[in-house]
């Protein structure tokens, strides 16, 4: 079992948000030196939209403290069906407004997907800590005792 420390979660929601702006960035810096100005643009484009859908998630999943675990879920429901919402208006806003790359949008998007993972899954990665490791074997009593000997 597993015990979730809420500040400790809410700080790493936040954390994946900046990780997926810096994604975005990246990529759409490397779309830029790959492919020039309008795929540069699009990478920017996919990855703001994967970038705004994280935040959103992050502000209704933590926008409240709850009062039990049935309303923490419920928020992260709600969190998930606006993400949702979300990246789905904004695609059909990036289709219909924009002149845009599809594959230098998609790819920025998946990108920020793999911040989202990586982020997420570190922290159940085990790393040794003292908490994870298996607790010592006591000793067999034969060899405690062992080391005291009679004379009769």
């Amino acid at each position: 079992m597993s015990v979730i420390d809420l500040p400790h979660a809410r700080r790493l929601a936040f954390g994946v948000v900046l990780g997926q702006s810096a994604a975005t960035v990246m990529a759409g810096g490397l779309a830029w030196a790959i492919s020039g100005r309008l795929a540069a643009f699009s990478a920017l484009v996919g990855g703001g939209i994967g970038t705004a859908a994280g935040l959103v998630m992050a502000l209704v999943a933590f926008g409240r403290r709850a009062v039990d675990a049935r309303g923490a879920l419920g928020a992260f429901y709600r969190g998930e069906a606006y993400k949702l919402l979300v990246v789905i208006g904004l695609f059909v806003a990036a289709f219909s407004l924009m002149k845009v790359a599809p594959l230098a949008m998609f790819a920025a998007f998946v990108a920020t997907f793999f911040v989202y993972w990586i982020a997420l899954a570190a922290p159940l990665w085990p790393r040794g800590r003292a908490r994870d490791r298996k607790p010592a074997e006591p000793r067999p009593a034969a060899a405690a005792d062992a080391t005291h000997t009679t004379r009769d």
